[in-house]
């Protein structure tokens, strides 16, 4: 079941689902004592982590996991952990604990072999905030990604390394069953490209490898797509 929340501009849509997230972790914390958030990297979520970072709650007990990491980048600063890290350790969220899924030194093995041994017990995911590219990719699950059907299948491992002939660089991402298995997701994306993806795959009745992203909108939690307009 997919819940689409359509926000008129930019600003309301991203202080909106930090409004929410930070609801359900608290919501969470007060039922468990701990909350595990997975969030994106990349500039769109961006806003939103810097809006979630001023949210009062129990920060300490708030383990933060990427849904994905690029792997020896060329650039450090495409590190989608160090991204997050730069929003998430000021403010009010500074207290969290931020788990990085790879260090860029590492190879993909000895990534994949680390960030497994470090996720694996922060699961399941209370709270999963996704994005979702133009191609209908979500996490580092690409369409032209020769691992997509092992990550797409009910009994791949947590963590894959991925590897796409459109990117520069080898990823590792969380698989669908972590992404399905998610208590609350949410998949943020903006503008009339990514609108059209979506419904595309909302609506299409093709193979999830051919849009990964159904395997959250086809999974049997609630998943909330919001759209900034323009």
């Amino acid at each position: 079941m997919s819940i689409f929340l359509d926000y008129p501009d930019y600003e309301t849509l991203m202080m909106g689902i930090a409004k929410i997230v930070a609801k359900q972790l608290v919501e969470t914390l007060a039922q468990k004592g701990t909350a595990t958030l997975a969030v994106p990297g990349g500039t769109t979520p961006a806003p939103f982590l810097e809006r979630l970072s001023l949210m009062e709650m129990d920060w300490k007990n708030v383990r933060v996991l990427m849904t994905d990491e690029r792997l020896q980048p060329d650039d450090p600063f495409r590190s989608n952990f160090r991204m997050v890290e730069h929003y998430l350790s000021q403010n009010a969220s500074s207290k969290a604990q931020l788990l990085p899924m790879a260090s860029i030194e590492q190879t993909p093995q000895e990534a994949l072999d680390a960030g497994t041994d470090l996720y694996t017990p922060c699961l399941p995911i209370d709270v999963l905030v996704l994005g979702m590219g133009a191609d209908m990719h979500t996490a580092s699950l690409f369409p032209d990604a020769p691992e997509l059907v092992a990550a797409l299948s009910p009994d791949a491992p947590p963590l894959m390394v991925m590897n796409s002939p459109t990117q520069p660089e080898a990823r590792i991402s969380l698989t669908a069953p972590v992404l399905t298995n998610a208590q609350n997701t949410h998949v943020l994306i903006s503008g009339p490209e990514k609108l059209a993806a979506y419904i595309d795959a909302e609506e299409g009745d093709g193979p999830t490898i051919e849009a990964p992203i159904r395997c959250v909108l086809q999974g049997p939690n609630t998943v909330f797509i919001h759209h900034t307009l323009g």
